[in-house]
């Protein structure tokens, strides 16, 4: 899709099963603005069609023999950092609460569907996605990473460097929003415009280097900002 409205959103599909990628193909090659440009069943095949074929999204199984999405899903977003390109990744999964889809947003993932999504909710989502936004709430990110944060890297006694750049109200917003609460409802939590919660929120992620909401909760728990179960 590119900067160009008019032209269709191109997608790569990865699963190792032949028949769900056909699935998944005739549901989006129904709409006029997503093109499937290529599939592959394993990571490594993945990598390979994502620099051959620059995709806007990949969808992306996370369960995979040989090389899994996880390791794909870095791989493909690492090359795109270096070669400047733009290309997002969705990841498919069987279960919503799965570690393994924890890692998979550590890895710069844009968010996660079931494979059993309806249609319609894949087509929204993948349009989204390649919009450049995430398309899972914060508070099922919340609920994963209460879970399965034991099993992270993280559990560091005090937040890392970059956290120490954020003011004190960007802080309190990054941890507010860590808890899964909407822009209203830290504007209202913290008594102040919604606008302004938007700015808060933009500079922390820019300040901290991340895309997007999903990786601001991942980052808050691995940093210790927040910690699994607490309260707010």
């Amino acid at each position: 899709m590119g900067d160009n409205p008019l032209m269709p959103i191109s997608v790569l599909l990865v699963d190792d099963q032949p028949l769900l990628r056909t699935g998944f193909r005739m549901i989006l090659e129904g709409q006029p603005e997503i093109s499937v440009v290529g599939e592959a069943s394993d990571g490594y095949g993945a990598l390979a069609s994502a620099r051959r074929l620059l995709p806007d999204v990949v969808l992306m199984d996370i369960r995979m023999p040989g090389r899994d999405g996880i390791a794909a899903t870095r791989d493909i977003l690492d090359w795109a950092k270096e070669a400047g390109q733009r290309v997002r990744v969705l990841v498919l999964t069987t279960f919503d609460l799965d570690e393994y889809v924890v890692e998979a947003l550590r890895a710069g993932a844009s968010g996660f569907l079931l494979k059993d999504v309806p249609p319609d909710e894949l087509v929204t989502a993948i349009r989204v996605v390649a919009e450049g936004a995430a398309i899972v709430a914060p508070t099922v990110t919340r609920r994963l990473l209460d879970r399965f944060a034991a099993r992270l890297p993280s559990a560091r006694p005090a937040p890392a460097p970059a956290v120490d750049r954020l003011t004190e109200r960007e802080r309190e917003v990054l941890r507010l929003l860590a808890r899964g609460l909407s822009n209203a409802e830290i504007a209202e939590r913290l008594f102040v415009s919604e606008t302004t919660v938007k700015t808060h929120v933009g500079n922390v992620l820019t300040k901290l280097g991340l895309r997007d909401r999903v990786q601001a909760v991942v980052h808050a728990y691995e940093t210790g900002v927040v910690r699994p179960g607490e309260d707010d």
